[in-house]
């Protein structure tokens, strides 16, 4: 019965793979040729891929006895998932479609690095640490998820505002060209600091659990880890975004960069932090 279930997780894992992937491609083809009906494959693929991945994640659960929290493949998994709910949540609520062609190229890539770098004996659920055998880290890893998709959201609304005003800003409109499918600029930046500010208190609950959890484990409840440095390094980040926009109006391209810039520190404290500087979440 556990292998059966092992190999549909399997089965569901690249369901998900290909899901993701093409939505990314219908995404991109939709808004090379301006064809309303790539973008609606693309979110169509998107939720299928949801759902798959929703399923693996909620298979493994089964599976471990566990929440599928505990090591690099099921945070992946979990990172994708928080990156695709809250932009189908985005899209269908703001009417963005275009949003897709710069989000879901993330999950492709979270996912090739899966296949490209992890062997089959990291994705299989083993025994875990001690350190992880704790209930804050449901909640820490939630709100960090949560986060880091909103946060990715806001990257790609950066990316696509310093693209209308860059390209944009010197096309004629007399013809329909891919920017022209993009939102007005001002919509793009509010959407971005929207985004933001749901993931800001997420990323502190994340910082505040994780210090917890931290106590629970390992007796202290901050040590300069790395991981929890670039955590800290990403908030001041994001906290210097709100503050520079709350007090000195900060908007337009100078908040782009920044919301792109945040999210490559989000990066670097998922991707960098686990495999390039060693420390207490190593394992993760």
């Amino acid at each position: 019965m556990g292998g059966s279930m092992e190999n549909f997780e399997v089965i569901l894992f690249y369901i998900m793979v290909g899901a993701y992937i093409g939505s990314t491609v219908f995404y991109w083809i939709g808004m090379a040729a301006k064809k309303d009906v790539f973008t609606h494959l693309g979110t169509f693929a998107a939720i299928i891929g949801l759902i798959a991945n929703t399923a693996a994640i909620a298979l493994r659960w089964v599976i471990t006895q566990r929440p599928p929290l505990t090591n690099g493949y099921e945070f992946i998994l979990t990172f994708c998932w928080g990156i695709v709910i809250i932009y189908i949540f985005a899209e269908f609520r703001y009417k963005i479609k275009a949003l897709g062609s710069f989000v879901m190229p993330v999950t492709f890539i979270l996912l090739m690095f899966i296949i490209m770098k992890m062997g089959p004996s990291e994705r299989v659920a083993g025994a875990i640490p001690p350190a992880l055998k704790s209930q804050w880290l449901t909640f820490h890893v939630f709100t960090a998820m949560l986060a880091y998709g909103a946060f990715a959201i806001s990257c790609g609304l950066g990316i696509m505002y310093l693209l209308k005003t860059g390209a944009g800003s010197h096309e004629k409109h007399e013809k329909e060209t891919w920017l022209n499918r993009f939102p007005p600029e001002n919509v793009l930046d509010e959407l971005a600091y929207k985004m933001i500010g749901f993931a800001f208190p997420m990323l502190t609950l994340c910082i505040v659990t994780g210090a917890i959890w931290a106590n629970y484990a390992w007796g202290t409840y901050w040590s300069w880890d790395p991981k929890e440095t670039w955590s800290l390094i990403t908030w001041i980040i994001y906290a210097a975004y709100l503050h520079a926009r709350l007090m000195y109006g900060w908007k337009g391209k100078r908040a782009a960069w920044m919301a792109i810039i945040g999210f490559a520190a989000v990066l670097f404290t998922f991707f960098g932090v686990n495999y390039l500087l060693p420390g207490l979440h190593s394992y993760a």
